[in-house]
This record gives C-alpha cells, structure tokens and sequence, in this order.
C-alpha cells in the first residue's frame, strides 16, 4: 500500500530516527504537549526533550514507516510500523498511531503517541 506523506511529516521522521533529540524538540510551541501512551505529559521543547533524550537510552535506533497519514484542520493522524534496533542487538517492529495538532505557527500544541512497547522490552 502507498500513500502521500507530506513533507511535515517526512522531516519529523528524519528527526526522530536520527535520534537527533534537539531538533525535534524545537518543533513544539512553549506550551507543547507530547504523551507515549498512558504516561505523563511532557510540556514544553526542554522538557520534551529530556523525556525522548531518556527512552532513546533504551534502544540503539528506530525507523519509522508510514503506511497512511490522514489530516483535518490542524489535526495529523499517521498509522505507522516502527523498527526498533535494541540494545541486544535484535530488531522488533511494533505498529503505532501518532495524532498531532498544530498551531498558527506550525509547531506541535498536542502530540500523542499509541504503542505497545512490551516487545521491545520483552
């Protein structure tokens, strides 16, 4: 299957799978919110990127691929199979759903992340 993916989202991913933390980080609003899952929120770009800076810890890579990515207003869905490379050296890839509102200025007011995790750990 194909789908468009927009060049937003595109570079969001280039981001996230450099692990290059800073420069996601600066794609969220001062006030910005990103949850995994049932976790705690995490406000605002320091915040943010202490929390990602701290699970990449946890794994040695991850790529995304996008299988569908839906948009309305200033809302984002994108269905997902993610690969993690963890520290053990083997591989998992798990799906994930990634929901996203951006402000006025393009940068992230809310994103939410939905994931099992357990295999990457298991």
């Amino acid at each position: 299957m194909s789908t468009t993916v927009s060049d937003f989202t595109t570079d969001v991913w280039e981001r996230v799978d450099s692990l290059e933390v800073p420069r996601f980080a600066e794609l969220f609003a001062e006030d910005g919110t990103l949850v995994f899952g049932n976790g705690e929120a995490m406000v605002g770009p320091a915040q943010i990127q202490a929390g990602v800076e701290g699970f990449f810890t946890t794994i040695k890579a991850l790529h995304h691929t996008v299988k569908n990515e839906w948009q309305s207003g200033d809302t984002t869905v994108i269905e997902l199979d993610v690969a993690y490379d963890r520290l053990d050296g083997k591989t998992v890839s798990i799906p994930v759903v990634s929901i996203w509102d951006r402000g006025p200025d393009g940068l992230f007011t809310d994103y939410r992340v939905f994931f099992d995790l357990a295999p990457v750990y298991a």
